[in-house]
């Protein structure tokens, strides 16, 4: 499987992502945005589109879906409960549902409600673990819940789904906030070196060039993984007087603060 990753350059700072077979070709596009690049980088590669596969129904995650499907006759694949609220989907998916194209690419799929309540996330289950997380896991940072979505499902999602990935899974998130989130998590955890030397790292590098992280690393510096650190609960304690500090909790305040930040 050989994946690339297209910074769309815009506002949002959103990434499209192809996911090919190296044998064969056959590609899946993954939340396209501008039918333009997508395009052209999967001519420059000699891909075949196939398939498209939206995380969520989000604009910024499903505006190119009609460009593609004309240049290519690729078919939309999406959360099944997403299916009145994006066009045109072909397939609907629910979790535990597998996605192939050609024969070193098969992503199942996690039904991973928070950002939204139809977002999905793809898990790779040949070679090494690789995560699609749309708008759900951010690197140093968790999804919105703030249109359409639900801050104590996307706690559950983290918790029950993500936290129990195996450490070196690499993270393809759906945008670009890696050093804003590092800010944030610096912010409520000042005393953590590695989360400061990754800041400087990532903030000489540009989107294009951006580290890819892992489970491993995302717990070393993403609040929304680190939720008995005492650093961060002590700033939450100051932050929020008298709240209850249990897990969730502290998930949620932490996901309120990112939301003013």
């Amino acid at each position: 499987m050989k994946i690339v990753r297209i910074y769309m350059d815009n506002n949002l700072r959103n990434y499209c992502h192809l996911i090919i077979c190296e044998q064969t070709n056959e590609t899946i596009v993954l939340d396209p945005l501008d039918v333009t690049k997508c395009l052209k980088a999967a001519e420059r590669l000699g891909c075949k589109i196939t398939k498209i596969i939206n995380t969520h129904e989000h604009f910024d995650h499903i505006d190119g879906n009609p460009g593609v499907v004309a240049a290519t006759g690729a078919k939309i694949h999406a959360h099944v409960n997403a299916i009145k609220s994006i066009p045109n989907v072909d397939i609907g998916l629910s979790a535990g549902d597998i996605v192939e194209v050609g024969t070193t690419v098969r992503l199942r799929i996690l039904d991973t409600p928070g950002h939204t309540l139809a977002h999905i996330c793809l898990l790779s289950e040949i070679g090494k673990p690789v995560l699609f997380c749309g708008d759900t896991l951010f690197n140093a940072s968790a999804g919105n819940c703030s249109h359409g979505g639900d801050v104590h499902k996307m706690y559950h999602t983290f918790v029950k789904q993500l936290a129990v990935l195996p450490d070196d899974t690499a993270i393809y998130p759906g945008h670009d906030y890696i050093v804003n989130n590092l800010n944030f998590s610096l912010s409520l955890e000042p005393s953590n070196s590695f989360a400061k030397e990754l800041l400087k790292i990532v903030s000489e590098q540009t989107p294009e060039q951006r580290t890819v992280t892992t489970m491993s690393v995302e717990k070393k510096m993403n609040p929304f993984f680190r939720l008995d650190n005492d650093e961060i609960i002590d700033t939450l304690k100051d932050k929020y007087a008298n709240q209850q500090i249990d897990n969730e909790a502290v998930f949620v305040s932490l996901r309120a603060l990112r939301d003013n930040w």
